[in-house]
């Protein structure tokens, strides 16, 4: 790192305002900068690829609920909000499919 640029621009006289008001701030936007790399930017990559994902749910898909429950989509609804899942020997259950939290193969 070059250190000389550092101090020259922290060594810059009072009667330059603007240097000295970007070194002031410049820790601030890079804090910024890094939260959104670091936290804002996958969150949003994760949540774009889960709507995908929902969004491509068809019959006979084997899904998992947030809550934990496995079945198998029976049928999706018209509306597109929710889905009826056959659990297990017979038992449908009707599921919003914002709960899927997977879908297995």
């Amino acid at each position: 790192m070059d250190w000389s640029l550092i101090y020259l621009l922290q060594s810059a006289p009072s009667g330059s305002p603007g240097v000295g008001g970007f070194v002031t701030f410049l820790p601030l936007v890079l804090i910024f900068v890094v939260i959104y790399l670091f936290i804002i930017r996958p969150q949003q990559k994760r949540e774009k690829k889960r709507k995908a994902m929902i969004a491509a749910v068809r019959k006979g898909d084997k899904v998992v609920t947030a809550g934990g429950i496995h079945g198998k989509v029976h049928q999706v609804e018209d509306d597109a909000t929710s889905i009826l899942l056959d659990v297990d020997g017979g038992l449908k259950l009707r599921v919003e499919k914002q709960s899927i939290a997977s879908v297995r193969e």
